[in-house]
């Protein structure tokens, strides 16, 4: 792998792993932006981003966290992601439990991207396409254009949520799931410590992400 192409997947792994991935990226108008509520919504999020790398080192890491979380509560369904990471066992956790998860992985993803997307190196991403799914959900489909100008795929699955379009999974190279990915994560640390030894471990890494390490 070159080390332009690490460095973008490097980037699309985190945004994956709920850091989701651009390299700081210049909005280019795709297919369906401008009309299909779920696209809108990606395409506001990448502008939100967009902001808040070119001030990124004004801002400083507290100020990108402060910036960024308002946009990302909005633009993802964390507390539904968060249940379907977690699995059959959920329904079981009383609610105080289910929302120190769900608060505890909200504070980490927010910090990852606040950590994470702290400069601006002019690549571009493309929205392509909205297609809809038979359970009434979306995939919006879109790229990442590389300095080189080679593409690397980042699609959203979006759900309807109230009157919102928002996140509940990311593919990776269109067939890498944030979600699954989660799943196996969670349920390890549930295994072997309980939902207490999950929350512990969210807070923590969020804890090293905001304290810069």
């Amino acid at each position: 792998m070159t080390g332009s192409r690490a460095h973008i997947c490097r980037r699309a792994s985190i945004m994956v792993s709920l850091g989701l991935a651009l390299s700081l990226l210049v909005p280019i108008k795709g297919y369906g932006e401008s009309t299909d509520p779920a696209a809108s919504r990606i395409d506001s999020f990448y502008n939100a981003l967009l902001d808040t790398m070119k001030q990124a080192k004004q801002l400083g890491l507290k100020g990108r966290y402060d910036k960024l979380a308002p946009v990302l509560t909005k633009t993802y369904d964390l507390a539904s992601m968060s249940r379907i990471a977690v699995g059959q066992s959920w329904n079981a956790l009383p609610p105080q439990q289910q929302l120190s998860i769900v608060n505890a992985f909200t504070r980490m993803t927010t910090a990852t991207y606040a950590t994470r997307f702290d400069d601006f190196s002019g690549e571009q991403f493309e929205i392509l396409q909205t297609v809809d799914q038979p359970n009434g959900d979306k995939i919006v489909k879109t790229r990442i254009i590389q300095s080189n100008g080679k593409p690397v795929a980042l699609n959203y699955s979006m759900r309807k949520t109230d009157a919102d379009w928002k996140i509940v999974d990311v593919y990776l190279d269109g067939t890498i799931s944030e979600l699954a990915s989660r799943r196996a994560e969670f349920g390890a640390i549930l295994k072997s410590g309980g939902p207490d030894a999950l929350v512990s471990s969210l807070v923590k890494k969020g804890d090293k992400l905001l304290a810069g390490s």
